[in-house]
C-alpha cells in the first residue's frame, strides 16, 4: 500500500514529517511525492496552527481531498489537533486524526481504521514532565544538508501566539541520542547539519542544560563541516555563548534572532521578555565574533495598540541593526490568544500599507547586505547544478551561484564573491 504526505509550517513539521514517512517506509508501505492526481491509498496532512489562516488552509485542503480522492484513507495530524481538539475532531473528512504529542503513534492507528473501517481520533494532551519524542528523520534527500529537531515545546505564552498550546512544554532530545542521530547523519554523508526546535533557546531546560551543549556535541562530530542554528530568543543566548560559539569552530555565521517589533512599548504588549537594548546588545556581540554574521528576524506590524509613532521606531531599529532579511508579518487574530481580545486592533488596510513599508526596507538592507559581501572569499557548500551554473550557501546562508560544468554537489570549495546576482551572489571557484 502507498502513502503521501503534505506538511504545513516550520522545519520542526518538516522534520516530524520526514521521520513519520521513514516510519511508515520500515513497516512496509510506500511513500509518494504528493500530487492531487496520484491515486493513493493514504494521505498524511501534518498541519500547522500558527495562525487561523493556516487553519483555514488545512480544513480547505481536507475537503478537496476527500472530494478527489473519496476512497483514500485520510489522517491529520500535528499542531491543529493538538491546540483546537474540538474542532478538529468534528472535521469528519479526516478518518484518522492524532494530534502532535501522539503523532508517532499514526501508524497504528491507521493500520486499526483498515481492520474496522471506524474512525480513530486521539489527541493525547500534553502534560507536565513529558519526555521528549524519540523520532529521527535520516534521509533528506540531497545529501547536503540535514534538520535536527532537538527540542520540542515553549513556555513563554506570548500574547499573540498558540504554540504552548499545540506544543507543550519545553522537551529536549538527550545529548547521546544527539550525538548518535548526528554520527548517523555525518556517515551518510551530509556536511551539515541544522538544529532546530519549537523554541529552540530553551533546550535542555528540562534536563539541566543549555543550547550551547548541543551546539558543542555537534561540533564535536567527525564528518560534520558546519551546524547551523536555527530561530533564537535574544532573552536567554548571551555573550558567553557566542563566545563558546566561536570557539567551536564549525557554527555558521547566520543568526536568526527573533524580534517581533522594534518598539519597546509593542514588545511589552507582546508578553516579549527583551527589550531593543538588550536585543542591539546580542548582535552587537555575534559581529564581534562573527564578521560578516548575516542577521535575520521576524517583524510583526500592526500589532493591536501599534501607533503609528511605534511603527517608525520599529522601522528605525531595523534600519539600525542592518538586518540581512527580514521576513514580515502582518498580526493576524489567533483565537485562544489573549491579543485577540487587546483593544485597538489596527485596521487591515493599515497593517498592510506599513507591511508593504517595512517589505521595502528589507529589501533594501538585503541588498546592502549583498553589496558587502562582494570581494569575500567563502566557502561555499554546493546543492545543486543546471544549465545556468552551479548553486550553493556560504557559511552564513548567501545563495551563491558559480558558472561552472563540474558537478559540485556536496562539495564545499572556496568561491570569490563577485557582486549581487539577484537574491544572492555570482561567484567564481578560487
Amino acid at each position: 500500500m502507498n502513502i503521501a504526505f503534505y506538511t504545513f509550517g516550520c522545519k520542526v513539521n518538516q522534520y516530524e514529517t520526514q521521520a513519520l514517512r521513514q516510519q511508515f517506509t520500515t513497516q512496509g508501505w510506500t511513500t509518494l511525492d504528493f500530487s492531487h492526481s496520484t491515486p493513493w491509498d493514504a494521505v498524511v496532512i501534518n498541519s500547522c496552527t500558527v495562525t487561523a489562516e493556516g487553519d483555514r488552509k488545512t480544513r480547505q485542503l481536507l475537503r478537496r481531498l476527500r472530494r478527489e480522492h473519496p476512497d483514500s484513507v485520510i489522517c491529520l495530524t500535528g499542531c491543529y489537533p493538538q491546540a483546537f481538539p474540538e474542532e478538529a475532531s468534528a472535521l469528519t473528512e479526516a478518518d484518522v486524526v492524532t494530534g502532535s504529542r501522539n503523532r508517532k503513534d499514526l501508524p497504528q492507528a491507521l493500520e486499526r481504521f483498515l481492520a474496522t473501517r471506524q474512525r480513530v481520533v486521539e489527541i493525547e494532551p500534553h502534560r507536565p514532565g513529558e519526555d521528549f519524542e524519540a523520532m529521527s528523520a535520516g534521509d533528506f534527500g540531497r545529501r547536503t544538508r540535514a534538520f535536527v529537531k532537538i527540542e520540542d515545546g515553549c513556555e513563554n505564552y506570548c500574547a499573540y501566539c498558540i504554540i504552548p498550546a499545540a506544543r507543550g512544554p519545553v522537551r529536549s532530545k538527550p545529548l547521546d541520542q544527539l550525538r548518535s542521530e548526528l554520527e548517523a547523519l555525518a556517515r551518510s554523508g551530509y556536511r551539515e547539519v541544522v538544529l532546530a526546535g519549537i523554541n529552540l533557546s530553551a533546550y535542555g531546560r528540562d534536563q539541566g542544560l543549555r543550547l550551547i551543549d548541543a551546539i558543542v556535541t555537534a561540533a564535536a562530530v567527525p564528518g560534520l563541516r558546519r551546524v547551523r542554528l536555527g530561530s533564537l530568543e535574544p532573552d536567554v543566548i548571551g555573550p558567553q555563548d557566542f563566545a563558546r560559539m566561536a570557539a567551536a569552530g564549525k557554527v555558521c555565521p547566520q543568526f536568526h534572532l527573533s524580534l517581533q517589533s522594534g518598539c519597546d512599548a509593542t514588545l511589552r504588549r507582546m508578553g516579549r521578555r527583551y527589550d531593543t537594548a538588550h536585543y542591539l546588545s546580542a548582535v552587537e556581540e555575534i559581529r564581534r565574533r562573527f564578521p560578516l554574521a548575516a542577521i535575520t528576524t521576524d517583524i510583526i506590524v500592526g500589532f493591536p495598540g501599534e501607533t503609528q509613532a511605534d511603527f517608525l521606531e520599529s522601522l528605525d531599529f531595523a534600519r539600525q541593526v542592518g538586518f540581512a532579511r527580514i521576513h514580515v508579518f502582518p498580526y493576524s487574530k489567533r483565537p485562544g490568544t489573549r491579543a485577540a481580545e487587546l483593544p485597538d486592533q489596527v485596521p487591515q488596510e493599515e497593517k498592510k500599507r506599513r507591511g508593504a513599508e517595512l517589505i521595502a526596507l528589507g529589501e533594501e538592507l538585503r541588498s546592502a547586505f549583498l553589496d558587502r559581501m562582494a570581494g569575500a572569499t567563502q566557502e561555499v557548500l554546493f546543492e545543486e547544478g543546471g544549465p545556468d551554473g552551479q548553486t550553493g550557501y556560504t557559511e552564513n546562508y548567501t545563495p551563491v551561484r558559480v558558472l561552472s560544468l563540474e558537478r559540485l554537489q556536496g562539495e564545499i570549495r572556496q568561491v570569490r564573491l563577485l557582486g549581487r546576482d539577484g537574491d544572492g551572489c555570482l561567484g567564481e571557484l578560487v
